[in-house]
């Protein structure tokens, strides 16, 4: 038989029997469609939490030193290290902020201008960062993150020209930033360094880091041994030295594959759950299938007696079910496609991200190799488990198949 009379044969039989075809197909519809929606999702997520900390989050060093660096050791780091793009003090306070029958905690960060990008506040989503002079000036200044503008304003174009009340001043709002790690109920602001000390003064003292940017292509592991020991060369501490009297530097870079793993064997887990729809459904294509075989035995016999081979038995057996199962797989895709939106919507509404430490809306993360993979799984189903009902098929006497009633 040709492979043009085998797809019709295996057609037919389909529209013959369209309740239990469909019946048998459930299990490999939602065993792909939840390989899909469960995989999107979770990679959705893990997209979103990792954008959350920045485009630059990779290449982000922050530098720990119990001898407070100064402006002057940032300058020679930068000079004996060329591996360094951007380095600078960053400043962190933190105070309360009320609206209405709302209170919000909020963490001040003070980034001067030119290291805005090195944090990752750099992404404007509306409005503009605050300049150079800015900066030096210590104006009023501050940029919000797009969590913190939904919560506050619902939107980020009606954040930007608003004013928010910090420790005993106000800062305007300049520009919101894709980004952040805003939860229900905090905020981030960045601000300049200037800012922050004339905002909050003696009386709430910031808590001053060193963060510093990496150039393209470098290998963060070196880089942050490097900076501790140059660091400690500097400071005069010796690394055998006890911890009040140290030195650590950290990339984020750590940080972010250890999130990757993570999500990557919580989708690994989540797929082979899912995974176990296909096995039922596999089961039932078998079941189906020799169920056909009994029924039409006859049919069977009168093939043999026209001519027709073990093989094109055996052929005609397996396309009906890899039909049964190539159908059940393309709806599975476009089921799994949908559920994985509906999930993803549900999940940004619920603030499954705020509890998680993040900001923004949720997009699933369809991969074309997962959905071929799936695709792939489907049919060899329905060529592992219509081969036995195939071969039992083929394998009938043809004189015993005619006299059968």
């Amino acid at each position: 038989m040709s492979a043009r009379d085998l797809i019709q044969e295996a057609l037919h039989s389909l529209e013959a029997n369209k309740g239990r075809s469909l019946l048998t197909i459930l299990g490999i519809v939602i065993g792909i469609a939840s390989v899909i929606a469960m995989t999107s999702l979770i990679g959705g997520i893990q997209n979103s939490l990792v954008n959350s900390l920045g485009l630059n989050a990779a290449r982000m060093v922050q530098i720990y030193s119990s001898q407070e660096l100064t402006e002057s050791d940032i300058e020679k780091l930068q000079k004996l290290l060329p591996q360094i793009e951007q380095i600078g003090i960053v400043d962190s306070a933190y105070t309360e902020y009320k609206t209405g029958d709302k209170s919000y905690t909020v963490m001040a960060q003070g980034v001067d201008s030119d290291m805005l990008d090195a944090v990752g506040a750099s992404k404007l989503v509306a409005g503009r960062t605050y300049s150079q002079a800015e900066s030096q000036s210590g104006s009023r200044v501050a940029l919000i993150s797009r969590g913190g503008a939904d919560q506050l304003y619902g939107n980020e174009q009606d954040a930007v020209g608003k004013t928010i009340k910090v420790s005993n001043g106000e800062v305007q709002i300049v520009g919101v930033i894709d980004g952040g790690s805003d939860s229900m109920g905090s905020l981030t602001l960045y601000m300049p360094r200037e800012t922050i000390a004339g905002l909050f003064g003696d009386e709430n003292p910031s808590f001053p880091s060193v963060t510093a940017l990496a150039a393209e292509g470098t290998d963060m592991d070196e880089l942050c041994k490097a900076i501790e020991s140059k660091v400690r060369a500097m400071k005069g501490i010796e690394e055998e030295d006890d911890e009040y009297d140290s030195v650590s530097a950290a990339s984020m870079k750590s940080a972010i594959d250890a999130l990757n793993s993570f999500m990557g064997a919580f989708s690994l887990i989540m797929g082979a759950v899912a995974s176990i729809s296909l096995l039922v459904g596999g089961i039932g294509i078998m079941n189906m299938m020799l169920t056909n075989v009994t029924e039409r035995i006859r049919e069977i016999g009168i093939r043999r007696a026209l001519g027709a081979s073990r093989r094109d038995i055996t052929a005609q057996f397996l396309a009906e079910s890899s039909a049964l199962c190539v159908t059940g797989g393309l709806l599975g895709v476009l089921i799994g496609y949908l559920l994985a939106w509906g999930l993803a919507m549900f999940a940004s509404g619920s603030g499954i991200l705020g509890e998680l430490g993040a900001s923004g809306q949720i997009t699933p993360s369809f991969s074309i190799a997962t959905v071929l993979l799936a695709f792939a799984v489907s049919v060899g189903i329905g060529v592992i488990f219509g081969f036995y009902p195939a071969r039992r098929a083929a394998k009938l006497n043809p004189v015993e198949c005619l006299r059968y009633q």
